[in-house]
């Protein structure tokens, strides 16, 4: 009997600024308060939504700091799920094995790898050492260049050297268990994927990989699972009810997880 191919899942995500949880437009983070885009301030903690997500099992959800402040909020994400939930933002070979410690699953690293903009295998090599391979993931978030795309570091608003190809994916994969990759071009628009870079990625990576940005629609899970062959999975921000957004229910969302994961089993 002929294995059943991996399906594409929907993968949460707490995003922290300035110690709340909030939805911004990825392309107007930046150090100057007054370019910022928010979509939406929660009035319930971190810890709110990672309970919610412990609830209905939803595992491999990132909790991501987008700037200062935000250790706090955090560290109260994590301890509400023990080991269900990914950290980064500002994570270095300095503070990664606290952020285990504190309850992360992983960790999630990307400006650390790029001092000055250019990569150092040297840093990526210590983190990865440090933390082990399998709790480490590595952020390739990029900007679109024509064509292309190159990893985007410092709130996605610097452009670094590296281009986000087979070539490199396969390098950075030799160092960590997964990948996560927001297209920061189209993060917080609700105005679709980019469905050319789902599908690079799809034909690029041989480790796991979750996709953000653009996601507007329960049926993007579809597209991205055609896309990719299942081998990317995505996660909702701005779109998503529980995030003030009005066109997808989380509900929807949990029980696609669960057919596919049903289906994936037969």
């Amino acid at each position: 009997m002929a294995a059943q191919r991996r399906r594409t899942l929907f993968k949460p995500c707490i995003d922290l600024h300035d110690g709340q949880v909030k939805q911004i437009v990825g392309g107007t983070l930046s150090d100057a308060p007054e370019s910022l885009k928010t979509n939406f301030v929660a009035t319930k903690p971190p810890a709110y939504y990672a309970e919610l997500y412990k609830q209905h099992g939803l595992e491999g959800g990132h909790v991501i700091m987008l700037g200062k402040g935000n250790t706090e909020a955090a560290k109260q994400a994590l301890a509400a799920w023990p080991g269900g939930l990914q950290v980064g933002g500002g994570i270095t070979d300095q503070n990664c094995l606290e952020w285990i410690e504190a309850g992360a699953s992983k960790v999630i690293v990307t400006s650390f790898l790029f001092p000055d903009g250019k990569f150092s295998a040297e840093r990526l090599e210590k983190v990865s050492r440090l933390v082990g391979k399998e709790r480490l993931v590595i952020d390739v978030s990029c900007r679109r260049r024509d064509d292309r795309w190159f990893v985007a570091m410092d709130k996605w608003q610097r452009i670094t050297e590296m281009e986000v190809c087979k070539e490199s994916l396969d390098m950075l994969s030799n160092y960590c268990s997964e990948f996560l990759i927001h297209a920061a071009d189209v993060e917080g628009l609700c105005q679709g994927i980019d469905e050319d870079l789902v599908e690079k990625l799809g034909e690029w990576v041989t480790i796991p990989a979750t996709y953000a940005g653009g996601a507007k629609s329960v049926g993007d899970l579809e597209l991205v699972d055609i896309l990719s062959d299942g081998k990317v999975d995505l996660t909702y921000g701005s779109s998503l009810d529980i995030f003030g957004g009005s066109l997808v229910k989380f509900d929807e969302l949990v029980a696609y997880n669960t057919a596919a994961r049903r289906a994936a089993q037969q």
